[in-house]
């Protein structure tokens, strides 16, 4: 754990009454100015917690009236500590910090102090069989959330678990049957009112039935009685995180599913409205602004309708063990895999679509793959064969805006807009300063005006890789983290305008947490926590 590098009270240890005064006149000053550095801990259940959930209050991926650092580095690092594997977002309320993650075989939840970094409690939930996940989920991927001096905890392989914020007492939990999914499960809780609300799509069917078993339910949060469970008959396995939406016209209660984005009435789960046209796969958690609803997919990672086949071909490449410039059936090897993407190493989980972990079944699997761009059968993939199949796999990436007030289908009425290319795969997209942005695979940065689509910057952040964590800002500053762990601070504006870089010497999966002056990041083995302190330079006040 690293020490505070500065202390306040001693800072201001004055020798004499004049100098006492004129320092009780700066810390006056300071706290009137910048009220965050001041902020008194919440107490359970009175006050809103700062990041309570997912992307903070409201899923925004915004801290209002909060300060954090722009320049990360060891001058700023409040504390480091060491943490167990997990994808799960860092939460705040007060002075309590919680993750999940997963020790042996245990789930765990963790509380910490955030002034420290001490832990505060640990709680294991139940045993039970993990869920199956792919190489790049985790047991342990959904983000908790924080309401009413209450933590909700949602494990796939579990259920609800309902814990005491202060000393982590438990107070319920509900065992719920494990989704069937992809990836495993990812989906965060969210609070409305004094409910609690989880959105579980699920690969599975009914019983006798071709319906999807998938739900949309409403919990007591002081109890864990139900309230009222929608079903979701078309949707399957998904990894977003719902969102409420409030306008002029009433509430949606807005979730992303497999090919469609959908509105319900929070307080019955009656289905509203919905817009078709997405990709299978759903990810990001539905973002609002300007009186709109924002939602996007991207299948496989390709952010644009016309994707460039280019990268995806040099990576294959790596395949071509004698360097003719073919990939032959006899070059095939343990990674190899039709490429989604292009900006992770070939035995990456992530490079190509799910392969079988026994050998045979891989290898049967590897040479169906090859047949699919060996066209006419010689053994060797060449640099046309692919550039036509990449070019004809129909991917579809896009980003819409919808309208409020719709009723049924609402694909041809209220879609304000949509977008086709700069798409990301993962991270959701950040309204801040009524402006959207956007960050993919590669490290590419996109800012787009809310109103009609338009782009107005699609830069790069020379932070190359993969991308999963969402942005997140706050003090006119957009925060971004590479899977890699480059954190990059860029100025928010329709200007790109990057002010800093710092890199982390690990990989770091998920999205940031704000508070009134810190950042906190979870990477791979650590939560770090970077915190502004106080100016030195202090106004000149005059003597008596």
């Amino acid at each position: 754990m690293f020490p505070q590098k500065s202390n306040i009270k001693d800072r201001f240890n004055c020798r004499n009454s004049a100098h006492h005064w004129n320092g009780l006149l700066w810390l006056l000053l300071v706290g009137v100015c910048f009220p965050g550095w001041f902020l008194t801990p919440l107490r359970a259940g009175t006050e809103e917690p700062s990041w309570n959930q997912f992307r903070g209050a409201a899923g925004s991926g915004v801290a209002r009236d909060s300060q954090p650092p722009t320049k990360l580095g060891p001058d700023n690092l409040a504390w480091k500590i060491k943490i167990p594997g997990g994808l799960s977002s860092p939460i705040t309320a007060g002075q309590r910090l919680i993750i999940t993650g997963l020790e042996g075989e245990s789930l765990v939840t963790l509380a910490f102090d955030t002034t420290t970094g001490n832990q505060i409690w640990r709680r294991e939930a139940p045993k039970v069989s993990l869920e199956k996940t792919h190489e790049f989920g985790h047991p342990a991927a959904s983000t908790p959330c924080i309401a009413n001096g209450r933590v909700f905890v949602y494990f796939g392989s579990f259920g609800l678990l309902v814990y005491d914020l202060m000393d982590g007492h438990d107070l319920w939990q509900k065992p719920m049957p494990t989704p069937q999914s992809l990836y495993g499960m990812s989906t965060s809780p969210i609070t409305y009112g004094d409910n609690l609300i989880l959105a579980l799509d699920d690969d599975a069917n009914l019983p006798d039935s071709k319906a999807s078993r998938s739900r949309l339910m409403a919990i007591r949060q002081e109890n864990g009685d139900p309230v009222w469970e929608a079903p979701r008959p078309l949707a399957r396995s998904a990894w977003s995180t719902p969102t409420v939406w409030k306008h002029d016209t009433g509430e949606d209660l807005v979730v992303f599913g497999s090919g469609r984005l959908c509105g319900y009435d929070p307080n019955t789960g009656t289905e509203k409205w919905f817009v078709t046209g997405f990709a299978r796969e759903a990810i990001v958690q539905p973002v609002l602004g300007k009186g709109l609803v924002f939602a996007s997919s991207a299948l496989g990672g390709a952010p644009d309708e016309h994707a460039d086949p280019e990268p995806l071909w040099q990576a294959m490449l790596q395949f071509d063990a004698n360097g003719d410039g073919r990939i032959a059936r006899t070059e095939i090897t343990k990674y190899f895999n039709y490429p989604l993407r292009a900006e992770v190493p070939v035995d990456h989980p992530g490079f190509g679509i799910p392969l079988p972990a026994d050998p045979e079944k891989r290898k049967e699997r590897q040479n169906e793959i090859f047949g699919w761009i060996d066209k006419n059968h010689d053994g060797f993939w060449t640099h046309e064969e692919f550039v036509a199949s990449i070019s004809s796999r129909g991917n579809k990436p896009k980003l819409v805006a919808v309208r409020p007030g719709g009723k049924g289908d609402v694909t041809s009425t209220h879609v304000e807009w949509e977008l086709r290319k700069c798409i990301p795969e993962v991270p959701s997209a950040l309204f801040y300063g009524d402006l959207l942005y956007l960050v993919r695979n590669g490290g590419l940065m996109t800012a787009v005006s809310p109103g009609d689509g338009k782009i107005l910057f699609d830069e790069r952040l020379n932070a190359p890789g993969q991308y999963t964590a969402s942005p997140v800002a706050a003090g006119g500053h957009i925060y971004l983290v590479s899977n890699p762990g480059i954190v990059s601070v860029v100025k928010a504006g329709a200007t790109f305008d990057l002010r800093h870089q710092y890199n982390l010497q690990e990989p770091a999966l998920v999205t940031p947490a704000l508070d009134a002056n810190t950042v906190y990041i979870r990477s791979q083995t650590q939560l770090w926590a970077f915190r502004s302190t106080p100016p030195e330079a202090r106004p000149v006040l005059p003597q008596k």
